[in-house]
C-alpha cells in the first residue's frame, strides 16, 4: 500500500475543485428557467374566458371576461340596474378606458358583501386582474393606474369604552 502525502497544494486543488462544483450546479436551473424578455402566456379556460377575483372593503367579485360587444352582468342584471349611480359605473369601465378596451370585452360577475361602492370597487379590481390574465401586455398599463392593487382601507373595529371606534361617551359634569 502506498500511501500519499498530503500537501498544502493538494489540499487548495482539492478545496477549488469542491468550491467550483455548486457554482456550475448552480447556474443550469438560470438556464432552465424561462426567458424573463417573453410576455407570460395568457390564462383562458375552456370556454374562452378569464377568471379572477376582485376585492374591496368587505366585498368580493368573482369576475368572468370573455370577447363581446361589451355587456356587463352583475348578479344577473345589467350593470345599469345594479349599479344605478353613474359614478359607480364609472369605476367599473375604468380598467377598459385605461386600457383602449372599451366595448370588446363582455363581463359577468357575481358580488358579495359590503355596500355599493365596495362592491362597485371589488368589481373594478376583478376585472383588471382578468384583463392582465387574458392580455398579459395590459399588465403594466393597469398597474400603473394602481387598478391591480387591492384596496386594504376596512371599517376600523369598535373598541370597547368608546360609543364607535373613536368617538367616545358625551361628558356629563352632573
Amino acid at each position: 500500500m502506498a500511501e500519499e502525502t498530503v500537501t498544502l497544494e493538494n489540499l487548495k486543488d482539492a478545496m477549488e475543485g469542491a468550491a467550483a462544483a455548486p457554482e456550475v450546479a448552480a447556474e443550469e436551473p438560470v438556464e432552465a428557467a424561462a426567458d424573463p424578455s417573453l410576455p407570460p402566456e395568457p390564462k383562458i379556460d375552456e370556454h374562452g374566458r378569464s377568471y379572477a377575483t376582485g376585492k374591496r372593503k368587505d366585498a368580493v367579485a368573482r369576475v368572468w371576461i370573455k370577447p363581446g360587444p361589451g355587456t356587463i352582468i352583475v348578479n344577473g342584471r345589467e350593470v345599469e340596474r345594479y349599479f344605478a349611480r353613474p359614478v359607480l359605473r364609472m369605476l367599473i369601465n375604468q380598467p377598459f378606458d385605461v386600457s383602449d378596451r372599451s366595448g370588446q370585452y363582455d363581463v359577468i360577475c357575481t358580488v358579495k358583501g359590503g355596500g355599493l361602492s365596495g362592491q362597485a370597487g371589488a368589481v373594478r379590481h376583478g376585472i383588471s386582474k382578468a384583463l392582465t390574465l387574458y392580455e398579459p401586455t395590459l399588465r403594466p398599463v393597469l398597474k400603473k393606474e394602481g387598478f391591480l392593487t387591492r384596496d386594504s382601507r376596512v371599517v376600523e373595529r369598535k373598541k370597547y369604552g368608546r360609543r364607535k371606534a373613536r368617538r367616545s361617551f358625551q361628558f356629563s359634569k352632573r
